[in-house]
């Protein structure tokens, strides 16, 4: 980190989706213990006031990004909070169903979809004139290793990720002129109440026990181990800083080092 880091982050103005809990709440935390204007919002209500209780100067609301409307409310909202805009973490996202592609129903599809992809698009949309109007900034696009290996039982789920890396991929390219960066994090099996609830839904799919699901799910990471929300915040953490500044257009994997998702 720069040595002027401790004067970068409270200049750093901050709007991250889906952060009333997991991931989200943890990498806006991060945001906040380094001093940095936040504006948040979640689709659960009782998340947000949690939030909002827990860390004192932290702004936000509720929205499902799959709403276009609400997304432009809600950014206009954070910008005008902030006094501006300087960073854009999209991480809002659902795991989608899990089970053999002709199971899979044209609502749960459409619906992954509208929260996996359209909801990013919508905010990058929104909030691109206001990075523009700050000299530049970054955007972090939440994917995960599913965006890059084949995922069978999980397929809405893996072509939203891959979606998420091409879009990632061609912003960097669109907005680089403007001193925007644009990269996409890919998480490999991240600890915590989520990754439960697919590997129970999977096993079941399967046939297997949950701790066999797990056992399977952990064998193609050369590490052996799950992720931390934490490991995921200081990653975006360290591409959105001054040491990140050249960093632009990459998936960039947190995994432990997987070679295939099963």
């Amino acid at each position: 980190m720069s040595t002027h880091a401790q004067d970068y982050w409270p200049q750093q103005k901050i709007i991250i989706t889906a952060a009333g809990s997991g991931i989200g709440a943890d990498v806006a935390a991060a945001f906040l213990e380094r001093g940095a204007s936040v504006y948040f919002c979640d689709v659960v209500p009782e998340r947000v006031t949690d939030m909002l209780d827990r860390h004192p100067g932290l702004k936000g609301e509720v929205v499902d990004v799959a709403d276009p409307n609400a997304v432009d409310a809600f950014i206009d909202a954070g910008v005008k909070a902030l006094g501006g805009l300087s960073i854009l973490i999209n991480n809002a996202g659902i795991a989608g169903p899990a089970g053999p592609v002709e199971s899979i129903s044209t609502e749960d599809w459409n619906r992954t979809f509208a929260i996996n992809v359209a909801g990013q698009f919508y905010c990058v949309r929104r909030a691109v004139p206001a990075l523009k109007a700050h000299g530049g900034g970054s955007i972090v696009n939440m994917a995960s290793v599913a965006g890059k290996f084949g995922f069978p039982l999980r397929s809405p789920y893996s072509a939203s990720k891959w979606a998420v890396v091409g879009f990632s991929r061609g912003l960097s390219i669109e907005l680089g002129p403007h001193k925007i960066r644009v990269n996409s994090i890919l998480p490999g099996v991240v600890d915590g109440e989520r990754i439960k609830q697919v590997f129970t839904a999977r096993a079941a799919s399967k046939g297997i026990s949950y701790d066999e699901m797990q056992r399977q799910a952990l064998a193609s990471a050369s590490l052996g181990t799950m992720v931390t929300h934490e490991e995921i915040a200081e990653m975006i953490l360290y591409i959105t800083s001054p040491v990140g500044r050249s960093i632009t257009g990459q998936s960039l994997s947190i995994c432990g080092g997987m070679e295939w998702l099963i």
